[in-house]
């Protein structure tokens, strides 16, 4: 795993006094140093694209059932933050719907944006993911 992917995927971290913990449902477990990724900055091409995995690892979201319209979307209560996610995934050339709070009375600090329907081939084969469910979910599309 790279420094970008660490950074992507601490998006579902707990943070603990030296560490980093991210784990999962599907035994997806995962500890690290916060010196590691201390300073890591995201620039190149390639950083964009790891982090953009780790992100989605962490928050992104494809439909659990085959039956399901597919879809691909990122949510976070930090806007700015996945306002910064979003501009990475667009300045590599795939199309993002707008950001927007899905429900404000229900909580008014939740937003996400979808990966419009015509990339999903090229995020899916640029992107992908490390993730043991998501990435078997994005497999079947392909």
């Amino acid at each position: 795993m790279s420094k970008a992917y660490l950074l992507g995927v601490m998006h579902d971290s707990t943070e603990r006094k030296t560490t980093y913990r991210i784990t999962s449902k599907e035994q997806y477990f995962v500890e690290f140093s916060k010196k590691l990724v201390q300073n890591t900055q995201i620039i190149s091409k390639k950083d964009k694209i790891e982090y953009i995995r780790g992100y989605f690892d962490a928050e992104g979201s494809v439909p659990k059932s085959r039956d399901s319209r597919f879809y691909i979307y990122f949510s976070q209560k930090n806007k700015k933050d996945l306002e910064e996610l979003k501009s990475y995934i667009e300045s590599l050339g795939i199309i993002c719907g707008k950001t927007h709070n899905p429900s404000i009375k229900k909580d008014p600090e939740y937003w996400r944006f979808y990966i419009s329907c015509k990339p999903y081939d090229s995020f899916i084969e640029l992107i992908g993911s490390w993730h043991p469910t998501k990435s078997q979910h994005l497999r079947v599309k392909i």
